[in-house]
Formats: structure tokens, sequence, C-alpha cells
């Protein structure tokens, strides 16, 4: 599924609150269940799953042995995963544990809701199977994950909490160039971001979440973990909106549980009155990009700007997408260092990829809404989408093919020598106009 990956977030202090006050008796008793599994069964369960005796009586009580799967060389295994069934309405219980050298390195041990299956809590424990990290979700009468909780090593406190769905808060449409951006989300709560977001006129926000459907496209790529989400769409947003001052922020989370959804997507980006779309994700499979390169085609008068990935890898050999689609109304973009060489583990390719401009260690302004560093091709494609944002700024008139083609005219050839690894050449600084 599509992605290109970052970082860390924001959430309040609850200055260590109890857990049996703070989320009720259910959720001290799965940290009771964590806490034995963790005592009793770990590293046990996982070097012999078929020999382990599981205890008739405390928390444990009911469980029994369910699918065991493992990962890695004939006769031996790097990765395993077993799981142990709930009697009667009890969470099920998964342990997992990765290994070198034949030693336990890292393990984790997670409850999921037997009904649902929705993760509930989730503990991180080295080899040793000494716990040194725990989260749990709470979730909403839906079935939808309201908070993050972070919680202390002995699951006995929460120190944390992360509101997953936050309402947008109220404002006013900031005018100027509009600019879809297709990511994990933003983190609107940011005032850099919250005073730059397109709006009615009534003041709602025109962002939308095509994965949970609703009208907060709040930052969070729960597709690896749900306990561990990537925040990826804030410091490309900040990007864009510092590089294009006047630019009209309308952000989309990506349909990552459907990407048929992308058509529904490119229709309400157009309706909105995007002119160009930041898109800084892509997947290997072609079958995922089907329904927006339709719809792209239908939306000739929209500038795509899409990331070329991060693999280090020529995507004219092995693709990646959407980035390897035949689309006129699409730039692809790499990432530059500084002297206009492709950047260390950008992708390239002398008929995908458009042109290169700098994009490594950039300040950037991360979930939290502190400053840090960030580098690859999903950074290019902020740098490249301002420009385009200013160059329709400056001049209205202009549509797609207009954009593309004085973008284009702006590139130089590369400073490194040997074939070209893009087809246009690097912009040295997409930051400067004239």
């Amino acid at each position: 599924m599509p992605s290109f990956a970052d970082r860390r977030c924001r959430g309040r202090d609850v200055r260590r609150r109890p857990i049996a006050t703070a989320t009720g008796n259910a959720q001290d008793g799965r940290a009771a269940i964590l806490q034995s599994a963790a005592a009793a069964l770990c590293p046990n369960i996982l070097l012999a799953p078929e020999d382990t005796k599981i205890a008739s009586e405390g928390p444990l009580a009911g469980y029994r042995l369910g699918a065991v799967r493992d990962r890695g060389p004939e006769g031996t295994w790097i990765r395993r995963e077993v799981r142990l069934d709930g009697p009667g309405g009890a969470p099920d219980l998964g342990l997992e544990a990765t290994r070198a050298g034949g030693q336990l390195r890292r393990i984790s041990l997670t409850l999921y809701d037997g009904d649902t299956g929705h993760p509930l809590i989730t503990a991180l424990a080295d080899g040793a199977c000494r716990i040194h990290h725990a989260r749990a979700l709470r979730y909403g009468d839906d079935g939808m994950a309201l908070e993050l909780i972070h919680l202390s090593a002995d699951l006995t406190s929460e120190t944390q909490v992360e509101a997953l769905n936050p309402p947008v808060p109220p404002g006013e449409d900031p005018g100027g160039v509009t600019v879809a951006h297709i990511d994990s989300g933003v983190n609107y709560l940011l005032p850099v971001l919250a005073e730059r977001l397109a709006r009615d006129a009534e003041g709602r926000a025109l962002g939308y979440d095509f994965w949970d459907l609703d009208a907060r496209p709040f930052d969070g790529d729960t597709g690896r973990s749900a306990f561990f989400p990537i925040r990826h769409g804030t410091p490309v947003a900040g990007l864009l909106v510092k590089e294009a001052h006047a630019v009209r922020l309308l952000p989309y989370r990506y349909p990552r549980p459907d990407m048929e959804r992308m058509a529904d997507l490119i229709d309400a980006a157009a309706a909105a009155g995007s002119s160009v779309v930041a898109m800084p994700l892509g997947s290997r499979k072609a079958e995922d990009w089907a329904a927006f390169a339709a719809a792209a085609k239908r939306h000739s008068d929209l500038l795509f700007v899409v990331s070329a990935g991060n693999d280090g890898r020529n995507i004219d050999a092995v693709p990646l997408y959407p980035a390897a689609l035949d689309l006129e109304n699409m730039l692809v973009v790499t990432s530059a260092d500084a002297f206009g060489r492709l950047a260390a583990g950008s992708n390239w390719g002398s008929k995908s990829v458009d042109l290169m401009v700098p994009a490594e260690q950039l300040e950037v302004t991360d979930y939290r809404g502190a400053r840090g560093r960030a580098s690859g091709s999903s950074y290019a494609v902020p740098r490249v989408a301002a420009l385009a944002a200013r160059l329709k700024a400056a001049n209205p008139q202009w549509q797609a093919a207009d954009l593309k083609a004085a973008i284009l005219g702006r590139a130089v050839p590369p400073l490194e020598r040997g074939r070209p690894k893009v087809a246009a050449g690097w912009i040295p600084n997409p930051a400067e106009d004239g």
C-alpha cells in the first residue's frame, strides 16, 4: 500500500495518571494479562510454542494456543508470531519476536478485542522479556480509535494521551492558490497549518479523510501499526506552506483501505478549486492507481506533483506508481543534494522522473510543531508544488500544461557525469522566483 514514511508526535502530558482511574477496570485487566504473559510465557512460548503450558489460574486461565507463523530461512526463524485465543469474550493475545544470531532481540505483546479484532494495548520488551514501552487505544462507540495512550513501563499509569481524530479548529478561508495535499493527513491543530486551511463560506474546512471517511484528515498512517502511526503529512505540508506563503491548503488523508476512492478524492480536489495536487506517496502495485489515473486524465487542468520514491532504484526498470504512469499533467520529482547530484536512496529514471530539486536535510515543522530536519523525494514534492503555486498566483490564466512547461524550463543539467538520471535536469533553488 502507498506510503513514503516519517516522524514523532505531540500529545498532552497527563502526569502519570493511574491507569485504573484513567481507563477503567477493563484496561487494568488487560494490563494484567500482558504482565502475566511477559512473566509466564515469554520467552518460552516464542521459542517452543508447542511445549509451553499456559497457566490454569490467573489472568491467562483459559487461553489456548492458536496460530504460529515463522519468517526466515528454512529450518530457522528470524521473526515469529504466536497467537493465543482468549476464552469467552476475553481479548486474544498476540506475541511477536525478532531474533538475530539465535538470540531474542525484540518482543511485542498485543491484546486484540475478541469480537472486533481491534488492537487494544501493546507492550514492547527486550530479549529478556523486560517491558520498556507500552501503549493503548481508547475507542468511541462507533469503533473508531479516539486516543492513543502512552503507558509507563510497568503498565500502571498513563504518561501521555494523543487525540487521534480531533475536530478541525474554526477559522476563515485564507484565499490564494489552492493546493491539494494527498498524504497521511496533517496536524491541523498547528497554527502554521490551521491558518492556511481551505474553507467554505461558513468557515468549515474543505479537506477530507478518505481513509476513515470523515471530515477530519488528521495526520496518521496506521497501516503498519495502530500504536505507532507514521506522521508523514505534517512536515511535508509545513514545507509547502513555508515556500508558498499564500497557498490555500486542501489536505486529504489517502484511502489506504480502498484505493478506488482516489477517483472521488480527485473529483473533490477539482471541485474545491485546486490547481496543483501534491502527492508524496506511492506503491509498487499498478492496480492501486487505476482509479487515480482515470481521474487524473479527466481533470487535465490539474497539475499533479508526484514523488519518485526512496528505494534507491531506477523506476524505469522497476516501476513505482503513480510515478511510472504516463500522464501529461504530472511532474515526477526526486531529491538531489546541494550540488545537483542524485541524493543517496532517492529513486531515479531518465524516462519516468522529470527533475531533481535539493531535498536533503531541509528544516521542517514536524507533527509536534517542533523544528526538525527531513530528507527524501517526499520533500521534493512540496518544493515543486510550492513553485507551481507561486507561478499560478503570478499567472492566474495558466493551466497545468503552462505550469509544467514553466517548471521544466527552469531545469539545468545536473553536475554529475554519466547517463542522465532524470529527464530534464535539476532546479538548484525552487524557492527562488524570477
